[in-house]
């Protein structure tokens, strides 16, 4: 039998998302929502909600709608949250873009996704005009003005008088990217339900107040800054304060200077908040929990960062094909080392990879989800959503782990193979596509190596074409050229020969063991 959560579950409503997340905007009305952290411009209940309404009445008035995709390649800025919502009252799709992408991995999702419109910012938009040109786009708009595109603001017109009609379980609100178990980027889409259903399972065990303020230092165009920040602090009726990148300084700031009660992080800023010089000349003395995901937080950082500033410190788990979160932990419940608890309104399985067979409290194998957060599937990959989501609706994770005898869960392995640089994914398959193309590398294999700042940095094992000469740093540089930033390798070992099977696959795990021996 599957485990279930220890709280009840949660009545989900047949609802677009963008009505709930402004349920409470009548209310709150001048209440900040949204606070620009560089600049401290800011959008408040009432004028998010204008916005949203206008942008979608806009966007209604060209034509767009059910069917049609929008890209945002921008870092967090309050006007974010107006343009996904206002593409989403039109029954329309975004696709969000990790703005650290080069052009070409820009104008491969853009492709694959189908957007017809660009929006970005102005520092970005010669990657997006490249990315556009490439990919066959047409327009490009710009929050704030440039030469090559159409502000934002010329998008706005008169308001959406009310949501386009939409199939909350069926249509696809937000597609962004994820690699899933293996392999590279893949389209998940995601549906107002999938997202609704989320907010309402996390809500329920955050157990947040309305006087409650985040900061969101973590991307938007990520799953996890995207729902738990964007989406759940605006659903919740909390102000969030937005970094358009991350500075320790600054984020301390800021904190500081808005009384910054939830802390929504990824295990690097953990390690800052522990052990950075700079954490003690601010008062951070409003946290009332510092959560942390996207990657393991190992149970020493989170107690020594625990007492430093003296807030819990606990972690959850979820993924971008489950909308994301499946495991949290509420206030005063925390267990060093665990996810915490599963969210309502889901089922878990904890699988032997080998044989199959579900298995009980304390022994470990791969996590299997089910619920209404789970994902559509892949976007135009049958085959890889069926590897993913079995036929039962069950997400296969790719994580190996067990729950206790409270209902607690642990993440102790991962069966997939993707390396987590700071919370994001970085799919050795992609890295090895790409440097077997060098002129002089023969194979290559590319694993994850512990890093205390990072989590894990991709690690290359190369062997070269007889009779030519490569350097690490050359090679390196080969790759920074062609991938976003957290993508690029770290190490270059050059070695003989790849280890594979008898099937020619790269046994990874026998490179894992060599490297965790080194001295």
């Amino acid at each position: 039998m599957p485990f279930t959560s220890p709280f009840p579950d949660v009545e989900i409503p047949d609802l677009a998302i963008t009505p709930f997340v402004l349920r409470h905007a009548d209310a709150l009305g001048d209440k900040p929502a949204i606070i620009d952290g560089p600049t401290g411009r800011t959008l408040t209940f009432a004028q998010l909600k204008a916005g949203i309404y206008a942008t979608a009445g806009g966007l209604a008035a060209r034509g767009f709608g059910k069917g049609d995709v929008l890209a945002i390649l921008a870092p967090n800025l309050p006007e974010y949250a107006v343009a996904f919502h206002g593409v989403a009252m039109t029954g329309g799709t975004v696709t969000t873009i990790n703005p650290t992408y080069t052009p070409h991995e820009v104008a491969d999702q853009v492709t694959d996704s189908g957007a017809s419109i660009i929006l970005t910012i102005p520092m970005f938009m010669e990657t997006a005009r490249a990315a556009a040109d490439m990919a066959g786009v047409d327009e490009i708009f710009v929050f704030g003005e440039a030469e090559g595109a159409q502000p934002f603001a010329s998008l706005m017109g008169e308001p959406l008088p009310a949501h386009a009609p939409v199939e909350p379980r069926e249509d696809v609100v937000v597609m962004p990217y994820s690699s899933g178990t293996t392999g590279l980027s893949k389209g998940v889409m995601l549906t107002h339900r999938n997202l609704l259903s989320n907010l309402l399972q996390t809500q329920s065990v955050m157990e947040l107040e309305d006087d409650d303020v985040g900061i969101a230092v973590l991307p938007f165009f990520h799953i996890y800054g995207m729902q738990v920040l964007m989406n759940g602090a605006i659903a919740q009726g909390n102000t969030l304060v937005t970094m358009p990148r991350f500075d320790l300084q600054e984020f301390l700031e800021l904190c500081q200077k808005h009384s910054v009660t939830r802390y929504y992080l990824v295990p690097p800023v953990v390690l800052a908040l522990a052990k950075h010089p700079l954490v003690d000349r601010y008062d951070l003395s409003a946290a009332r929990q510092v959560f942390s995901g996207a990657a393991p937080l190992g149970a020493e950082l989170a107690a020594e960062a625990s007492a430093r500033i003296g807030c819990e410190v606990v972690q959850g788990y979820g993924l971008t094909e489950s909308s994301p979160v499946t495991h949290s932990t509420p206030m005063g419940e925390f267990k060093p080392g665990s996810i915490g608890y599963l969210l309502p309104s889901q089922e878990c399985k904890i699988v032997d990879p080998e044989t199959g067979q579900e298995l009980g409290i304390g022994a470990d194998g791969e996590l299997w989800i089910k619920g209404p957060n789970i994902m559509k599937g892949y976007l135009n990959n049958p085959e890889a959503t069926a590897i993913t989501v079995d036929g039962d609706g069950y997400l296969h994770t790719g994580d190996i782990g067990h729950v206790d005898a409270d209902g607690h869960y642990y993440i102790v392995d991962r069966l997939k193979e993707l390396i987590k640089y700071k919370g994001f994914q970085v799919p050795p398959a992609e890295l090895e596509a790409l440097i077997i193309t060098h002129p002089s590398v023969a194979d290559v294999a590319v694993i994850p190596v512990p890093d205390e700042e990072a989590g894990e940095i991709p690690k290359a094992f190369v062997v070269l074409k007889p009779d030519h000469e490569l350097t690490e740093a050359d090679l390196q540089a080969f790759v920074a050229d062609q991938v976003a930033h957290y993508k690029q390798v770290r190490m270059v070992e050059f070695i003989d020969e790849i280890p594979k099977s008898a099937s020619g696959k790269i046994l990874r795990r026998i490179l894992r063991d060599r490297e965790a021996s080194k001295p």
